[in-house]
């Protein structure tokens, strides 16, 4: 159930019988058709698990349960928002940057610190971001917000990404990330500009960057 993009901020659905998706709640603008909005207590598809984890990192993220034939129409706090379409790769993406995504999509959550060593604890102290990202994969399409539209930039083996924790939106493919600092420790504390940092990936695949470096 690919998105229509109707501007830069809202984006639309079309739902059929047998199909479902998940939105943040508060994010329906608008509706036609026989569709019905249902709170969804257990995080998605990821189950129990991938809500705790959400909690843990203090992203709890409500979602609603989209069902029924019909097309919806999406959008939150009049953020900017960006299309991914996935083929059967995983995409990364903060908890609270996710709009709606498809149904067909296995959700999960992933502890950031496992790749990096303690990057998820720097990450999570010093830029306000959490430690868990939200993992979609599949095939389906999911629509993230950012700050200012967003830019996509491949990552390859020869050209690593360095990007401002706080600009850093999402990412799919073969990566992996590690946040990395010319600074010493000291120089550190009372730094809340991520650009004190860089989340550097490399590997295979594509990372999604925002305009801006606020905070959703």
């Amino acid at each position: 159930m690919p998105f229509t993009l109707l501007n830069s901020r809202m984006v639309e659905a079309r739902i059929g019988p047998g199909q479902r998706m998940f939105s943040q709640r508060g994010a329906m603008l608008a509706y036609r058709g026989e569709v019905s909005f249902t709170p969804n207590i257990q995080g998605g598809q990821g189950g129990v698990g991938s809500m705790i984890g959400r909690r843990i990192a203090g992203e709890a993220t409500p979602l609603m349960t989209v069902d029924g034939t019909g097309t919806v129409m999406f959008g939150h706090g009049g953020h900017h928002v960006h299309v991914v379409d996935l083929t059967g790769e995983t995409l990364y993406v903060e908890a609270d940057r996710l709009l709606a995504f498809d149904g067909s999509l296995q959700q999960g959550t992933m502890f950031m610190g496992s790749q990096g060593g303690v990057m998820g604890m720097v990450r999570g102290q010093v830029t306000g971001q959490g430690l868990f990202t939200t993992t979609l994969k599949g095939v389906g399409s999911a629509a993230v917000m950012a700050h200012g539209g967003v830019i996509e930039l491949p990552i390859t083996p020869q050209r690593p990404v360095h990007v401002d924790p706080q600009a850093y939106v999402a990412h799919r493919g073969d990566v992996r990330n590690k946040l990395s600092t010319a600074l010493g420790w000291r120089d550190m504390v009372g730094r809340g500009s991520g650009e004190a940092f860089q989340l550097e990936l490399s590997g295979q695949g594509t990372v999604y960057v925002q305009a801006s470096e606020e905070k959703l």
